[in-house]
């Protein structure tokens, strides 16, 4: 079955691919050039995430807020209580 790329690089996987895969919405898959004209999808394997630099990021502040929101804003703000 023949899929095409929008024009943001886009693909869609056809439905009986991802039925049989078991790829379900934020499945994270990898596509590997097996050669200079072909490629293989297949799912990401748990002992194969990466961290991106979001990931590094989470819990990476030594400051801790234990104030309000209200307060937070106002801090930032530059605002008297």
């Amino acid at each position: 079955m023949a899929t095409t790329v929008t024009s943001k690089g886009q693909v869609t996987i056809p439905k009986h691919v991802r039925d049989a895969m078991k790829i379900e919405p934020g499945t994270k898959v990898v596509i590997e050039l097996t050669g200079e004209k072909e490629a293989v999808l297949r799912k990401m394997q748990p002992d194969e995430h990466r961290p991106d630099r979001f990931d590094r990021a989470i819990g990476a502040s030594e400051i801790k807020w234990e104030g309000t929101t209200n307060e937070y804003m106002a801090l930032i703000r530059g605002e008297d209580e």
